[in-house]
């Protein structure tokens, strides 16, 4: 199992390897590195993809914290991208793992050649009395009492509802009741991240910024506000997808990202092109 020491942690992580532009994918709360295995199948043919779990979650390193926080989490990406002699990287996080892109957009540029940004926030936690609820479960009792909730706040209506799916709502459904009985400490970190809105404009990278339209955790407005603060950003709307837009939506989302990286590796090339 590949596992890096980075920031204190052990993380572990998957690499595609190949001689492609690296692109690292950063999972959300309660996910793991495979949030991203739809694209990462596509990807891997014309870029070297990178996914990790994050401290606290998936096969990383737990921790004792009472609260993994996002400044842990960031530092802890960081590591990893200069560990393994990555930057500057294409940097594709889902909520908690956007929250990260940002972070490194604002605090390390030098390690971010573009941000892809999907069912992220830059705001605090709307509904963290809600979900503070949630995590004292999580601590006392498991996640299992909370389960169906936690599924609908994850995925939207469509996927929720599409009878064809059923397999694939029992697979998420497995993967989050599986989850360790220390996860509360990662979700009060995420539930206790404070607003860097007013910090988005440091970020000069170019930004893709993709919301479900059925995303009842981070909807469009929060989306919105991060596209008008980051100059070089652009909005895309996943239909029929909520805050699972890579799992829901597969193919659209990877065409997007796709599309994206491309557009930004051309970009690269053509100014490399320039200067010789």
């Amino acid at each position: 199992m590949p596992m890096i020491r980075a920031n204190g942690t052990a993380l572990y992580y998957e690499d595609t390897g190949g001689s492609g532009a690296p692109v690292v994918f950063s999972h959300g709360l309660l996910w793991n590195s495979s949030l991203f295995a739809p694209q990462i199948a596509v990807l891997k043919d014309r870029y070297r993809c990178i996914a990790y779990d994050h401290r606290g979650q998936g096969r990383s390193a737990d921790d004792a914290a009472r609260a993994i926080s996002m400044e842990t989490v960031t530092e802890d990406a960081a590591a990893l991208i200069e560990k393994l002699g990555l930057g500057p990287v294409h940097f594709c996080g889902l909520s908690l793992g956007g929250i990260v892109g940002m972070r490194l957009g604002i605090d390390r540029p030098d390690l971010i050649r573009s941000l892809v940004l999907l069912s992220a926030t830059a705001d605090e936690e709307p509904y963290k009395l809600k979900y503070k609820a949630m995590a004292a479960v999580f601590r006392m009792l498991g996640i299992r009492p909370v389960a169906p909730a936690v599924m609908r706040a994850l995925y939207g209506k469509t996927a929720l509802s599409d009878p064809a799916r059923a397999e694939e709502r029992q697979e998420w459904m497995l993967q989050l009741t599986m989850s360790r009985a220390s996860i509360w400490r990662a979700a009060n970190g995420v539930l206790e991240r404070e607003c860097i809105v007013g910090e988005l404009g440091k970020i000069t990278a170019p930004t893709l910024v993709m919301v479900g339209d059925e995303d009842t955790s981070t909807p469009k407005a929060l989306a919105d506000r991060i596209v008008s603060a980051i100059t070089p950003a652009k909005l895309i709307v996943i239909p029929g997808a909520g805050h699972g837009s890579t799992l829901e939506q597969p193919a659209i989302v990877t065409a997007a990202i796709g599309a994206f990286l491309d557009t930004q590796s051309g970009a690269v090339r053509s100014r490399g092109a320039a200067a010789a």
